[in-house]
C-alpha cells in the first residue's frame, strides 16, 4: 500500500488532514447535489465522484499537495480545501468546497488562510489563483475576503470560462500591501 505524507494543518476552529476511504461517501453525496456541486465541475454520478475523489489522493502522490478534507475540532467534516494543479491548469490554485450546512460560518476562509499560508512558507510558492466558475458570486466574495483581485478569464481545459482571482503574493501579505 502506497503511504502518503500528507500534513495536517490546524487552525482555532478546523483540522485540515488527508483524505480517508470513509470521506467518499459525504464527497459523493456533495457532487450528486447539481446546486452546490455546479461550481466545482458537478454533478456527478457515483462513479465520477469516485474518480475525482481518487485523483484528489493520486494528486498528492504526483505533485506533494492537493486538497485536504476539513473537519471542526469536533470530527464534523464541513468541506476540502487546498491546492490544485491538475493537467492543463495554467498554475496551481487555491479551491475550496463547503458541504450542506457549513456555509456562511467563516470555515472556508480559515481552511483557505491556512491552505494559503502552507502554499507559501512551507512549498515556498510565488503565487496563487482560484478559479472561479462565472456568476458563483460566493466564491467570488471569499476570493475578495481573502485578499484576491479578478485578473482575467480564461478558457479552462475541462470546466470551459472560469475567472482567474490572484492572491497577494507572500511579500504582500507580510508588509500588510493586501
Amino acid at each position: 500500500m502506497l503511504t502518503l505524507d500528507i500534513p495536517t494543518l490546524k487552525t482555532d476552529r478546523l483540522v485540515l488532514r488527508a483524505p480517508v476511504a470513509a470521506d467518499f461517501e459525504t464527497v459523493a453525496a456533495f457532487f450528486a447535489d447539481a446546486d452546490r456541486s455546479w461550481g466545482f465541475g458537478g454533478p456527478l454520478d457515483r462513479n465520477n465522484a469516485w474518480r475525482w475523489f481518487a485523483s484528489l489522493i493520486g494528486h498528492w502522490a504526483l505533485h506533494g499537495f492537493g486538497f485536504w478534507m476539513v473537519d471542526t475540532r469536533d470530527g464534523d467534516p464541513v468541506g476540502f480545501v487546498g491546492l490544485w494543479a491538475p493537467e492543463g491548469w495554467p498554475e496551481p490554485e487555491l479551491g475550496w468546497v463547503m458541504f450542506e450546512g457549513a456555509e456562511g460560518k467563516g470555515y472556508a476562509r480559515e481552511a483557505a488562510l491556512e491552505a494559503r499560508r502552507y502554499a507559501y512558507e512551507v512549498l515556498e510558492f510565488d503565487t496563487l489563483s482560484s478559479n472561479i466558475f462565472p456568476g458563483n458570486a460566493r466564491s467570488v466574495a471569499l476570493a475578495e475576503r481573502l485578499g484576491a483581485w479578478h485578473e482575467r478569464t480564461y478558457e479552462n481545459v475541462s470546466h470551459g470560462t472560469e475567472m482567474v482571482y490572484r492572491h497577494p503574493a507572500p511579500a504582500d501579505l507580510t508588509t500588510g500591501a493586501a
